[in-house]
């Protein structure tokens, strides 16, 4: 069956050129012109990826994300305009998995789409059989499902895929460079500071203290890595 792509963009000359290149890659692609029509084609149309412009009429890029976040789990590319790097970085923060700023070329856009379907692939196909526990956390790496103290946490996908990345290979340091391409699953093109916001995301929803951390753990100058305790 094709991916679905929900395109969210209110210039529609960009939006008809995104859905011509997608069509032509095998996709099924919807589009929206802005933000409330946007949440109605999450739940209507079920998208397996949403690319999601940042500027939008009656909702935001931002709203947008923050609402389907507190439901839905499918990747998130947000495409901006906008060069402040705080814009980047709360769009992150909301949720979104990467962003994307315009203008852009369409095999760069292409790429980043299959690249993001792909690892979700490869992630349903992975059958570990285990749980991983670490003091009051529990992975378990079948259900996709992380408890701390056993209360059920709200994680994104990537946020888990970036746990579980970390917690099957403890104590071992990867750069920046590194979880971009074993976890987001391509060549990075741009700012590696994605890496860092969902490290921190991720330790505000895991650790006990986020600025003392005891599970996610940074090497100075390195890295990141898991420690089991």
């Amino acid at each position: 069956m094709d991916r679905k792509i929900l395109v969210v963009d209110d210039e529609k000359p960009i939006s008809d050129i995104i859905k011509f290149n997608l069509v032509k890659e095998g996709f099924e692609v919807d589009v929206a012109f802005d933000g409330e029509e946007a949440l109605k084609k999450v739940y209507q149309f079920q998208p397996d990826l949403i690319l999601l412009d940042l500027m939008l009429p009656k909702l935001d890029g931002f709203q947008v994300c923050k609402r389907v976040r507190e439901s839905f789990s499918m990747p998130i590319l947000m495409l901006t305009a906008k060069e402040e790097e705080v814009d980047k970085v709360l769009g992150l923060e909301l949720g979104a998995d990467d962003y994307i700023t315009k203008p852009f070329g369409m095999r760069e856009l292409i790429a980043r789409v299959k690249a993001n379907l792909r690892r979700i692939e490869v992630d349903k196909k992975q059958s570990v059989g285990s749980n991983i526990i670490s003091g009051n956390l529990a992975i378990d790496l079948d259900k996709y499902e992380v408890k701390k103290e056993d209360k059920i946490l709200d994680l994104t996908l990537r946020e888990f895929e970036l746990l579980r990345f970390l917690a099957t290979q403890e104590n071992q340091v990867f750069t920046r460079e590194q979880l971009l391409k074993d976890v987001w699953g391509y060549e990075y093109y741009g700012d590696i500071r994605t890496v860092d916001v969902t490290i921190r995301r991720l330790r505000e929803k895991v650790e006990d203290d986020s600025s003392n951390p005891k599970y996610i753990l940074t090497k100075r100058g390195v890295g990141y890595y898991f420690r089991r305790i």
